[in-house]
């Protein structure tokens, strides 16, 4: 069959890169398939190499929500931080011998995710935060390189995330055309594979010279998964998916290192854009023992090139408050084109970092910018400096709200103290306090906090109770049924715990289990403002050494004085005193731990266990939330004051260290048990 015979030669030219044939006769083949479909349009299926461009411009992208989510990766910019992070590798899984990596170059390119059901292209996504991207399933379908449908025995499901990226000659190529056109050109092939992803317009992403190379997984559905790395990338290649052919498997760090220095030396031969190596752990049972940390994995990093500097003169020092109320001070630069694009602002990090480098308003400074980091000040040129130099002072007050500015002593990062009131503040506090762990408001995502708040229908958290029907229906993409699935949403989650609430507050440093702590040590609210207000009064007498201030909440289970610190400065604020007082009015109820009077909440108190492996019965949220319900305390590692440790199928060094420390180990039956309130063995 014709389309047969052009697919094997995309396969031969996109994967292997090993054509058999030479352009012009594909061509000819391309267009006697396009002969006979137009001929026999009743022939035409979606997965013909002749309809890779078809669709109408869109009228804008629609969401798709990650089920598994698309994280980003630590960076290492010296070998000393990557021998720092092969280090904490083989420490977290208890081996001393080398540990094999597949290093593969980092491409300078846009985040993918394809999914693929029976073997078909579905749906192509961008990353977007991580949970929530862009639905650009047009726009792929346009990128020869990327099959329509797969090779050989497809998996029922099974979704892959690789790199967009825009080849230099192909980049070169456009520019030069933009040019003769008199068309603004590209600054650099990210920007350019960046946005012609994003055109509304998928004939247009169709014109751009685009590629893809796959680099791992995302959702797998039954397809029994390799277990290497390594194996899964010979996996997709099988079925058709382009794969980096500089992808290599290496051992420990003198293999990554040598990868390194040897692709660097090939850098600029390279047909496409990277700007560092990415190293990931091969055995994926060690993968999954590593676990994540924050939005990112602790079993891959990627290992940057040198960033690319140029001198500028500072003009200002202005301070920008982010979602989280952190501080951070911004330099405002004479324009200087570095890294392929004019940079006029680049970040000072933290007040730290200022005084370390002593960066004054005035001095020429160097700026760096690595790939599509950041750019950021790397140092000040203290030989140019002129006398009227002025230094960068702190402010006390929020430049956005107004909030007093906390800096806990020996921490970098100031920060400000409304979190419930800051704009600045507004769309993170808002999200936080919907997620699932704290009021379980489902519906309310991202996209849609954007909206209720640029539409200026949420000021504060307490905004989300007074949103009514007819505000919903006038959103986009909110019809009635999703308004009344939102609002009955709403309504459930006026009643919660004291715990859930405490934590859905942002308070800075107070997650679950410390919110639980505090939930359970004072029984209520006012107990607990009481005891915060009397402990701020401690923090201003200079009688009181820092270590001994705040008693009554230090006297809490794991709350120290940095966490102390922020209940206290949180509660001061009378602004957000207001919006939860406005939630009470709302009819937002947290009943007192005294009140629920739920017998043996507490037996796990001063208790702690480790899961490890796999168990059926629950996912591991599930079961440290159920442990921590009972003031049970849940450990990330294995130690002599451990309780037990929990093991469910393919544990991991942990179950080893746990037998070697004489620790009891449960199985999913004794977890089962211990919940239950039996004794476990």
């Amino acid at each position: 069959m014709l389309r047969t015979q052009i697919e094997h030669h995309n396969y031969r030219y996109y994967v292997l890169d090993d054509p058999e044939i030479s352009d012009a006769e594909y061509d000819v083949l391309l267009r006697e398939l396009q002969a006979l479909e137009a001929e026999h349009p009743e022939l035409v299926i979606p997965d013909s190499p002749t309809q890779r461009v078809g669709a109408k411009p869109a009228g804008g992208f629609g969401e798709v929500r990650h089920r598994v989510p698309m994280l980003s990766l630590e960076n290492c910019f010296d070998d000393d931080e990557l021998a720092a992070f092969d280090r904490r590798v083989r420490e977290r899984l208890g081996v001393e011998e080398a540990i094999g990596y597949v290093a593969e170059p980092k491409l300078d390119g846009l985040a993918l995710s394809l999914r693929y059901e029976d073997g078909h292209l579905v749906q192509g996504a961008t990353r977007g935060d991580g949970t929530t991207g862009e639905d650009i399933t047009q726009n792929v379908r346009t990128i020869a390189s990327i099959p329509l449908r797969l090779r050989g025995k497809a998996p029922k499901v099974l979704e892959v995330r690789g790199e967009v990226y825009m080849p230099r000659a192909g980049f070169e190529r456009m520019n030069a055309e933009a040019a003769e056109r008199g068309d603004k050109l590209f600054a650099n092939p990210r920007n350019a594979a960046a946005g012609s992803l994003r055109q509304l317009d998928p004939q247009i992403t169709a014109a751009r010279p685009l590629a893809f190379y796959a680099y791992g997984l995302g959702e797998t559905g039954d397809w029994p998964v390799p277990p290497r790395h390594s194996a899964v990338l010979e996996a997709l290649r099988g079925f058709g998916l382009p794969v980096s052919r500089e992808i290599r498997c290496v051992e420990g760090l003198d293999g990554c290192l040598e990868y390194y220095r040897d692709i660097g030396r090939r850098r600029a031969e390279l047909p496409y854009e990277i700007d560092g190596v990415v190293y990931k752990v091969d055995n994926l049972a060690w993968q999954a023992e590593l676990g994540f940390v924050a939005r990112a994995p602790r079993f891959a990093i990627a290992h940057k090139f040198p960033a690319e500097e140029m001198p500028t003169r500072v003009l200002g020092v202005e301070f920008q408050v982010g979602r989280t109320g952190a501080l951070t001070p911004v330099a405002r630069l004479e324009p200087v084109f570095v890294g392929g694009v004019t940079v006029s602002n680049a970040t000072l990090h933290n007040m730290d970092e200022v005084a370390r480098k002593d960066v004054r308003v005035g001095d020429t400074v160097i700026v760096r910018r690595a790939g599509d980091v950041i750019p950021e000040v790397a140092r000040v040129l203290t030989e140019r400096r002129p006398a009227d130099t002025q230094p960068v002072e702190l402010p006390t007050a929020c430049p956005v709200c107004g909030s007093e500015v906390v800096r806990v002593e020996g921490e970098a990062v100031a920060r400000c103290s409304g979190g419930l009131i800051c704009p600045a503040q507004r769309k993170e506090s808002v999200r936080h306090f919907a997620s699932r762990r704290a009021m379980d408001i489902e519906g309310l995502g991202e996209k849609l906090i954007d909206q209720l708040v640029d539409a200026g229908l949420i000021d504060h958290v307490d905004g989300i109770y007074r949103l009514t029907r007819d505000q919903l229906v006038g959103l986009d993409r909110m019809g009635e049924k999703s308004a009344d699935n939102l609002l009955a949403a709403i309504e459930r989650s006026r009643h919660t715990e004291l715990a859930r609430f405490l934590y859905a507050l942002g308070i800075r440093e107070v997650g679950e289990a410390t919110a639980r702590a505090l939930a359970r040590h004072f029984g209520s609210l006012e107990a607990l403002v009481e005891a915060a207000e009397a402990d701020l009064l401690t923090e201003r007498d200079e009688d009181i050494k820092p270590k001994d201030r705040y008693p009554r909440l230090q006297s809490v289970e794991d709350v120290g004085p940095v966490v102390a610190r922020q209940v206290c400065h949180f509660i001061a604020e009378p602004r957000n005193r207001n919006v939860i007082a406005a939630l009470r009015d709302l009819g937002v109820v947290w009943p007192d731990i005294a009140d629920r009077a739920v017998a043996g909440d507490s037996r796990l108190v001063g208790k702690t266990y480790v899961l490890t492996g796999t168990l059926e019965g629950f996912s591991r949220d599930q079961a440290k939330a159920a442990l921590e319900a009972l003031g049970a305390r849940v450990s990330s590692s294995v130690s002599g004051k451990t309780t037990a440790v929990i093991a469910g199928a393919d544990p991991g060094s942990k179950l080893a260290k746990a037998e070697k420390l004489g620790v009891q180990v449960l199985d999913e039956a004794g977890l089962r048990t211990l919940l239950e309130g039996g004794e476990a063995s």
